[in-house]
């Protein structure tokens, strides 16, 4: 390590000191009140709650994306499938592979086992990262680190989810965290303190990414469109009642006769006198039906090509597919995944790992790198047969403890029967 990159890395301890023990969000009794700003929503009205997360305030944002997946089964199934592709997967610690030196492979290994173990402790750690998924759809999630003394050292013992509610912006676009019920300007989050996961945010501008804002004006149509879709069925189900009265009569026997023509509809009970003549009429069914099931299914599939790239693993009502389709359609699922994938784990090891390491070994130790295992057998072939190819025909050197973790099969551990290589027979 140059000269340079130590200077670098003291300023930086400077600029970063040790996280608290404890946790600093004490819970609130505000984040147990919940508002409903779908009830009733509007476009002008969701223009104004998107205008109000531009402007630094996103819980009532954060509220509607909530309702919107607890009131719209197919946004709950694809936002879910999205989500649960990712958090389903095992997870391990890799060493840093970017190390040459025999002296710092030995610590980068000792940092991964490092990180392995306490986090490998930490029954909420699986928790957190489940709650940092949901920035797919917000394109922000927070957590606390937990940190307490243990062994003359800070070590991560817990990890508790920020409340949505909690996060605002300021006029740079940075997140702050209100302390209490009482705060409005909040807080910036304490540095080795947070995790901050803000998957789509290239432009900097974290409010305006995340999948769930550009499925909200889709999630509005369609449940405009179920409202009207109700009243339809409620009328085209139900006959038209038709009394016909005598030119004597009254006005007031004229408002008791549209009051029983009413009951009519729910009661299927009426009392009429002999001079009334009744009639239902039952309504006219077209051959071609209502626009609203067309409509509906239209705005389904825009949903799920917005959370999952494509159609053909969601539903295949109406379409036509085929085997070379839905293999193109899953690769797409494939690719997005793989990108949640590299965007978790540079998260991870930007807000978890790092200071874990620099906390214990100081700046000059390799950060590990978080991982997850997709385990498909085809693609372990692939990485066994790359590697054949490198190490015996290419002659290149490959660190064992990497293989044994890519390949996903365990290193040889004392006292324990193992199956001998070629080299041994």
């Amino acid at each position: 390590m140059t000269w340079t990159q130590r200077i670098v890395g003291a300023v930086r301890s400077l600029r970063q000191p040790d996280p608290k023990p404890g946790q600093s969000l004490v819970p609130r009794r505000q984040d147990t009140v919940r508002d409903y700003p779908s009830a009733g929503l509007t476009p002008s009205r969701l223009i104004a709650i998107l205008r109000e997360a531009d402007e630094g305030l996103p819980a009532s944002m954060f509220a509607l994306y909530e309702e919107m997946e607890e009131k719209d089964a197919h946004l709950y199934a694809v936002a879910q499938t999205r989500r649960l592709a990712l958090t389903g997967l095992p997870w391990h610690i890799l060493s840093a592979t970017n190390v040459t030196d025999d002296s710092r492979r030995k610590l980068a290994d000792q940092a991964a086992d490092y990180c392995r173990h306490w986090l490998g402790r930490c029954d909420n750690f699986d928790d957190t990262l489940q709650h940092l998924s949901l920035a797919v759809g917000r394109n922000i999630a927070i957590s606390e680190i937990i940190w307490d003394v243990v062994d003359a050292g800070l070590r991560p013992v817990d990890f508790i989810p920020v409340d949505f509610g909690r996060i605002i912006f300021d006029e740079l676009d940075q997140p702050k965290l209100l302390a209490d019920d009482d705060d409005r300007e909040g807080q910036a989050p304490q540095p080795n303190k947070f995790i901050i996961h803000t998957p789509h945010n290239a432009s900097g501008h974290p409010q305006r990414g995340g999948v769930s804002r550009v499925t909200s004006m889709i999630y509005l149509a369609k449940n405009l469109a179920i409202k009207d879709w109700m009243i339809f069925a409620e009328i085209f189900g139900m006959p038209v009642r038709v009394a016909r009265y005598g030119p004597n009569t009254t006005a007031d026997e004229k408002r008791e006769l549209i009051h029983m023509l009413e009951s009519l509809g729910s009661q299927a009970a009426g009392l009429f006198s002999q001079s009334v003549e009744l009639q239902l009429l039952e309504p006219r069914r077209a051959g071609s039906g209502a626009p609203y099931e067309g409509l509906i299914q239209f705005l389904n599939r825009e949903l799920s090509k917005a959370w999952l790239g494509q159609t053909l693993t969601t539903d295949i009502v109406g379409q036509s597919g085929s085997i070379a389709a839905a293999r193109v359609h899953e690769r797409v699922r494939s690719e997005i995944l793989a990108d949640d994938m590299r965007k978790e784990a540079r998260t991870i090891q930007r807000d978890v790992l790092a200071p874990m390491v620099r906390l214990r070994f100081g700046h000059d130790v390799p950060i590990p790198q978080f991982r997850r295992i997709t385990d498909r057998f085809e693609q372990r072939s692939a990485q066994a047969d790359l590697l054949e190819r490198a190490i015996n025909k290419l002659g290149l050197s490959v660190p064992k403890p990497w293989m044994h973790e890519t390949l996903g099969i365990p290193a040889d551990q004392e006292n324990k029967p193992t199956t001998p290589s070629n080299a041994d027979q």
